[in-house]
């Protein structure tokens, strides 16, 4: 009974740190805390969009933003369709890749990085090839100058969000996300997570660290690296692109799998390098190792409901604390799930496709599990968003 209630706290207590970070968050903001003041606005960055590509043709719609100071260059990887053709049709340049060898979006990056002018520009921005990008993009991001130095993420949105359950739950996330979590992170100074398409890196920052990010979740990666050094990174809500998400359970298992196993993968390897990290400080330390081992918000209840109610039968030694430890770690997802359907054009629609989630839950706990065999130095699995 004893391991019992070690196993179900130990859980419990991980499951709270996200609440616990963004209490002390709201406590800061209370007090008057905010993050750094920004400097005047400068020239107009020179933004350089890189575009991976595999067998896809893509593009990007036309940015109100001066031609001069932006550049479009498509990756095309291990392509054996008519990317480059298409993409230098549409006026972008194009890299042509060939490695069998070291495959991926990682890699592909990493290669072009190498064989660009990096240093006439301020910032690197990864946009995926399926991907709609919104014409005040490069406005939102100049407004925020200078962004040699830091690291940005654009709100990373749902191009299909009347597709379905998911693709509606997935656009209460999104706004839940980048409307009210992100953004408290960015009042009191707090990184964002970057999140693999809406990337933002300055060239400052790839010049000190360059890109190291090679696992199955290279996103996870670059903001815990990044963050270990105290590279700064906003979530941007102003400059927005759009993806379609998974309509299916079947479209969507992989990719839920290989963010599962890459964000267990980052935790192992570098969560003893972030807590030792002298430029940062306790704040940024806590809220990391809450984000790292955040599940998300559906495995997050499914696991909360399960050790819930093993609680309940079992009657350990603690239940009661453990109990309520369990109820106070779904609060935060709660409220940031209710001010998402809240700012959505049809509230009440929106969340009629939460009836799906009690199945939905129970997919993804298995998933999850499903994604322990992923662990590791497994190949980069492209799946439907990437």
């Amino acid at each position: 009974m004893i391991v019992v209630t070690l196993v179900v706290g130990c859980l419990a207590a991980v499951l709270l740190l996200p609440t616990v970070s963004d209490a002390i968050s709201l406590v800061r903001v209370l007090l008057g805390q905010r993050g750094n003041a920004r400097r005047p606005p400068v020239d107009p960055p020179r933004l350089l969009f890189l575009v991976p590509a595999h067998n896809e043709a893509q593009s990007l719609m036309q940015l109100r933003y001066p031609a001069e100071h932006r550049r479009a260059v498509v990756i095309a990887d291990n392509c054996t369709d008519r990317t480059a053709e298409l993409a230098r049709a549409a006026g972008a340049q194009c890299l042509e890749r060939h490695d069998r060898q070291l495959p991926g979006k990682p890699r592909a990056i990493a290669w072009a990085l190498s064989q660009l002018p990096v240093n006439e520009f301020d910032t690197v921005i990864i946009i995926d090839a399926d991907t709609v990008v919104d014409p005040g993009f490069g406005r939102a991001l100049a407004a925020q100058a200078p962004v040699a130095g830091k690291a940005f993420q654009a709100y990373f949105d749902v191009r299909n969000p009347a597709d379905g359950p998911l693709t509606r739950m997935a656009t209460v996330l999104a706004a839940a996300n980048y409307r009210f979590a992100y953004a408290l992170k960015r009042r009191v100074g707090l990184n964002a997570p970057l999140l693999g398409n809406g990337m933002c890196i300055g060239t400052a920052v790839l010049a000190a660290h360059g890109w190291n990010a090679f696992t199955i979740a290279e996103d996870w990666e670059l903001y815990t690296l990044y963050t270990t050094t105290g590279v700064p990174i906003e979530s941007l809500e102003s400059a927005r692109l759009y993806a379609e998400e998974a309509r299916s359970l079947r479209q969507s298992s992989t990719q839920r799998q290989r963010w599962t196993a890459g964000k267990l993968t980052v935790l192992g390897r570098l969560i003893a390098r972030l807590l030792r990290s002298r430029q940062i400080g306790l704040a940024q330390k806590f809220d990391a190792v809450a984000e790292l081992t955040a599940p998300g918000p559906v495995v997050h209840l499914g696991l909360a409901t399960v050790l819930a109610a093993l609680t309940a039968v079992v009657q350990p030694p603690g239940a009661a604390a453990l109990l309520l430890t369990l109820g106070a770690s779904v609060v935060r997802p709660a409220i940031y799930a209710i001010a998402g359907l809240v700012v959505q054009p049809n509230p009440l629609r929106a969340a009629a496709a939460f009836a799906f989630l009690p199945f939905y839950m129970v997919w993804r706990l298995g998933a999850a599990v499903a994604a322990l065999k992923m662990l590791g130095d497994k190949p980069w699995v492209r799946t439907a968003r990437q």
